[in-house]
This record gives C-alpha cells, structure tokens and sequence, in this order.
C-alpha cells in the first residue's frame, strides 16, 4: 500500500442487516486501511456528507434490501455534485448479475457479491487505490 486509505463503509436505505458490512469494515482495517462505518439506515446525503467529512479515498455501500439501482447512483451523482468524482466506489451485497452492468455504468469501481474471498476485496482495493496514485 503506498498510503494508508481512507474508505468510508455504509448502508444506505432501510435494509437493517449490516453483519456483512461490520466483516468488511473490520477485514479493510487489519489490512491497513482506515475505515470508517457510518451505520445502519443511511440516506444517500448522509453517506455522502461521511465521506466529504471523512476525506475519504473510497466508499464501500452494502445493500441487501434491493434498492440498490436507486440508491447507489443517487450516493454517485452527489459525490460528483460535491466535486468529489474522485471517491472510488465499490459495492458489495445481494446485488443480481443483471444489475452489475447499469451500476458499473453509473460509475461503480467494482461489485463484490456474495462469496467473494475477503481477501480479494482488500488486495483489490489497495491496487485500484495504488493505481490513482502519483509515481
């Protein structure tokens, strides 16, 4: 890692499960980043006033509850309202195949769904990070 970064995680909408994001908020901090976990119910203003509040490199959203063709480019066109397009956004949880492609078209780094090796999603995340990064 060429700097420690700084990645916000969150759950925007009314989905009340947030096991998966606390794993991981906690498997990004033992590999270096410092993460910040915004909690339950979150609306999409919220999870972006986090992150400028944070400085954040990177915003993790977690969604179960379905919502996420609404929410997550709701979260995407505000950051780039408040200048920060910069802020990779990744995003984890029961997400359809068919859906990867219209979130990734709103500006979605990456999706981690189900059963995606904890272990990837960090080395992923430092390189993509790594990669922004001047020489």
């Amino acid at each position: 890692m060429k700097r420690t970064y700084r990645v916000v995680v969150a759950k925007p909408g009314l989905d009340g499960h947030d096991r998966g994001a606390k794993v991981i908020a906690r498997t990004l901090r033992d590999a270096g980043f410092e993460v910040v976990y915004t909690g339950l119910h979150q609306t999409p203003d919220q999870v972006v006033q986090a992150v400028l509040q944070e400085d954040a490199d990177a915003l993790g959203l977690s969604l179960l509850s379905g919502a996420h063709l609404v929410l997550v480019p709701r979260v995407i066109e505000q950051l780039r309202a408040a200048g920060r397009e910069d802020v990779l956004v990744v995003v984890g949880g029961i997400i359809p195949e068919d859906d990867i492609a219209p979130l990734e078209a709103a500006g979605v780094a990456r999706v981690f769904t189900p059963g995606s090796p904890l272990g990837e999603i960090g080395s992923w995340l430092e390189s993509a990070l790594d990669e922004r990064e001047p020489a």
